[in-house]
């Protein structure tokens, strides 16, 4: 059972109490299960030691800011979300350097690092992470093929770190995928 009080794991089954059903069922995967409980921990972490927390996402277009607030007390940490799967808004919200989007593209090492470092500026917190990738179907090619994911994170006063993944399957699957490496990676990077 995850640590949110709020959610009752049973098979591929999620139940979500609510103030108007005890429970419900929402039809789930294991990834999704995992999600929700490696998230949970991430949030009570971040608690524990007082780090606020924004995401700039693009491929999993908020999907990581929806995993973190469905647990209780996130407000204290969560600061919020800026979704730019456009690259005008990568510029005008996040900093992202037009030279660097037309010189590597918007999937690319520079561009999350730029996206990671121009969320926590704007939304003035201690830590944030960034995703950008091809979630498919379309929209890849030989040197980035669908699945190719990028992901920053930054803050603490650290020197910004940048991953590259290579994941597989639907769109779906691969932008689970990504939220998962990318609380993985702010797990790690909090440790």
């Amino acid at each position: 059972m995850a640590r949110c009080a709020n959610f009752k794991f049973d098979n591929q089954l999620i139940y979500v109490q609510s103030s108007y059903v005890n429970y419900m069922k929402v039809q789930t995967d294991t990834s999704e299960i995992q999600l929700v409980d490696s998230t949970a921990k991430l949030v009570q972490d971040l608690r524990d030691k007082n780090i606020t927390l924004g995401c700039s996402e693009s491929c999993t277009g908020g999907l990581l800011s929806s995993f973190l607030t469905l647990h209780a007390g996130v407000s204290e940490i969560f600061f919020g979300s800026i979704v730019s799967y456009a690259n005008s808004v990568k510029v005008k919200l996040l900093n992202v350097s037009p030279e660097t989007l037309s010189r590597v593209g918007a999937v690319s090492s520079e561009t999350a690092k730029q996206m990671a470092e121009g969320c926590q500026q704007q939304l003035e917190v201690s830590l944030a992470v960034s995703i950008t990738g091809i979630a498919g179907p379309a929209g890849g090619s030989p040197e980035k093929p669908v699945g190719t994911v990028f992901i920053a994170v930054t803050g603490l006063k650290r020197e910004t770190q940048v991953f590259e993944h290579h994941f597989k399957g639907a769109r779906k699957e691969i932008q689970l995928q990504a939220c998962a490496e990318a609380v993985k990676h702010l797990t790690e990077f909090i440790e």
